[in-house]
């Protein structure tokens, strides 16, 4: 007999409805909530301004897909079965299940070589080249930081400096060895152990667009906890969504002002933010976002949103630009054409806001909230140079 699949809720979606189950992705911690949609009785004609809306919980978030309810029957299928693969990826990724293959590596690992599942493997060979293009900005085996700040209890405190020193002990992408050939991963030091949080999400939602495009799904959008995201094609077949879905970039103080609004076509998202998980001590504001180079949270920036040809990438580089900075994402975009941000800091009067742009062609996205103020920051794309003689 057939395991039965976990809950999952199915439902129509026209008019407003659609469009705000849209225009509310791309919060700053991907925490906030959808609103409760109109629900609309399924039937065997829909409208083509209808949208499919499947949804299910994994990973401790709402995997979500969206889906223009004129296509194929096969669509809502695939879309189950997308679903049904997330869980089995969460079963393999947690290091909140002891028999999950990551909590395997951490166990074996500082011990000899492990083998890893192919697909793991190329998602660390992915998370540590981040970790080099980022100089250490994105690393998977900063969890112990997580843990010695109270954040992964959602119990965030200011760590004594012993047990900060002795976390940052155990921190760094370089104590890995991975062997391509063999695919196997090695922890150069005791104590060493990796988290795939930053990236796992975004990993997810790729599989699943892997999934719904082997069955002939074209025209999809996915998200994993409303921070990473993945488009396929337009809502409709139509000139009209000739640039794709779209979804709007919310204030990280204030999810229920929408600063931007960004197109995505055959693209993903990624938004990491310290909107929610963050608490104060002695006056000072402490987010969840650690830097793993310092060991203690970054500042200067209230949200970073990458977009990026994988969700897995676009998730891992979110992180990574809230940590590196300004300076840092500009020398990052310039050098890699295909990742774009945008940066949202504080202004320099009180409760202003300062947002930046970098690589992001201007067609791709438009600022909401100052219709009269002044444009964005806008950091160009390089253009790429002149072929021939």
């Amino acid at each position: 007999m057939a395991a039965q699949r976990k809950t999952t809720r199915r439902q129509f979606l026209r008019g407003r409805a659609a469009v705000e189950a849209l225009q509310d992705l791309a919060a700053g911690d991907g925490l906030a909530p959808l609103p409760e949609p109109a629900t609309v009785a399924a039937t065997s004609s829909a409208a083509p301004g209808y949208l499919m809306q499947i949804s299910r919980r994994a990973m401790a978030t709402d995997f979500e897909i969206l889906l223009p309810a004129v296509q194929h029957g096969r669509a809502t299928e695939a879309a189950l079965q997308a679903l049904d693969l997330v869980e089995e990826l969460e079963n393999q990724l947690t290091v909140y299940r002891p028999g999950s293959e990551v909590m395997a590596i951490n166990g074996r690992a500082a011990d000899g070589p492990v083998a890893v599942e192919g697909r793991l493997f190329a998602l660390l060979q992915l998370a540590l080249t981040l970790s080099r293009e980022t100089v250490g900005a994105f690393d998977i085996t900063a969890g112990p930081l997580s843990q010695v700040w109270g954040f992964s209890r959602r119990a965030g405190q200011l760590p004594a400096a012993e047990a900060l020193a002795q976390a940052m002990s155990r921190v760094g992408y370089r104590h890995l060895e991975l062997d391509d050939e063999r695919h196997t991963i090695r922890f150069l030091r005791r104590g060493v152990e990796i988290n795939l949080n930053a990236l796992g999400k975004g990993y997810g939602v790729d599989r699943c667009a892997e999934l719904l495009r082997a069955a002939g799904v074209a025209n999809f959008l996915i998200h994993g906890g409303q921070s990473s995201v993945l488009a396929g094609g337009a809502p409709a077949d139509s000139d009209d969504d000739v640039r794709g879905w779209s979804v709007a970039l919310r204030h990280p103080l204030k999810p229920q002002v929408r600063l931007a609004e960004i197109w995505l076509c055959d693209r993903a998202l990624g938004t990491s933010g310290s909107g929610v998980q963050f608490f104060h001590h002695q006056g000072r504001r402490y987010g969840h976002v650690l830097d793993p180079r310092t060991g203690w949270p970054a500042e200067g920036i209230l949200s970073a949103t990458v977009l990026a040809p994988s969700a897995a990438l676009a998730d891992a580089l979110s992180t990574a630009c809230f940590v590196m900075g300004r300076q840092g994402v500009e020398e990052y975009c310039r050098n890699h054409p295909e990742v774009s941000a945008i940066l949202v800091c504080p202004g320099q009067r009180s409760g202003s806001l300062d947002i930046g742009a970098y690589g992001m062609p201007p067609d791709d996205w438009r600022r909401l909230d100052l219709p009269a103020g002044p444009a964005p920051h806008q950091v160009e794309p390089p253009k790429p140079a002149p072929s021939g003689p």
